[in-house]
């Protein structure tokens, strides 16, 4: 096995690892990996959709478990952002346009890893389901079109609104991802696209990653060491994106 393809490997463990312990399916960190290491961009979206099945379900299992999960709560986001999501998969984008979209949404997950921290209050607010309708359907939109669960989206906006603590905004990002991705991965099905071998070796990967990650996140595990230097990888992978 070539040294490459050893330390891609290596850091796709890491990225399963570290977003499913804050309850994502790491889709964000999976197309930055593929983008560093020069993946076609027709491959990138269906691996990572297919990663985040994964991972993102163990990390819900994992926070589900805990107590951590409101039905409620993830409903009106789910109602709107799984058929959205379906038109997402099926929209062909451009390859410079993709490009640059993800760049810009990768940033997003460089601010959560290196530590920013959204204050919730002690008494939280009452969810808008109208507002959570209409987050829904824009942020299942963009996940369908670029491959992503939306989970880096979602977690800072209830976060912000006050909507729920930390763990509770764990678990529902990571079924809204999940379903997200079954939904935005059926669209390309329905369009068509070439399954490869080592997808299965990535999946393998990821799901040894993602259920170690959920198992330590659910339990308050942090390393801030090992999320800058993922925040680092990303970076380079939003340049490499936006000026290649």
């Amino acid at each position: 096995m070539e040294a490459p393809l050893i330390l891609f490997y290596f850091l796709l463990l890491m990225v399963a690892f570290l977003y499913s312990a804050v309850g994502h399916g790491g889709a964000s960190g999976y197309l930055a990996l593929m983008a560093l290491f020069s993946f076609a961009a027709e491959t990138m979206r269906p691996t990572a959709l297919l990663l985040n099945l994964f991972v993102s379900f163990i990390a819900f299992f994992q926070y589900q478990r805990s107590g951590y999960f409101k039905w409620n709560m993830f409903w009106p986001f789910a109602v709107t952002s799984i058929p959205a999501a379906f038109l997402g998969g099926l929209i062909t984008v451009d390859a410079g346009i993709y490009k640059k979209v993800l760049a810009i949404l990768l940033l997003f997950s460089v601010v959560k890893l290196l530590g920013m921290r959204f204050k919730t209050k002690e008494s939280l607010k009452e969810q808008n389901t109208l507002l959570s309708l209409l987050i829904g359907a824009i942020i299942g939109l963009f996940s369908g079109m670029i491959g992503i669960g939306g989970g880096i989206i979602l977690s800072p906006l209830v976060l912000i609104l006050h909507w729920a603590n930390m763990k509770q905004t764990a678990a529902l990002s990571a079924l809204f991802i999940f379903v997200n991705s079954v939904s935005g991965l059926a669209g390309l099905l329905v369009k068509g696209f070439e399954y490869k071998n080592e997808m299965g070796i990535m999946v393998v990967i990821a799901f040894i990653g993602g259920l170690a990650g959920s198992y330590y996140g659910a339990r308050k595990f942090e390393n801030t060491l090992l999320n800058k230097i993922l925040a680092v990888v990303l970076i380079m992978a939003s340049c490499k994106l936006f000026f290649t």
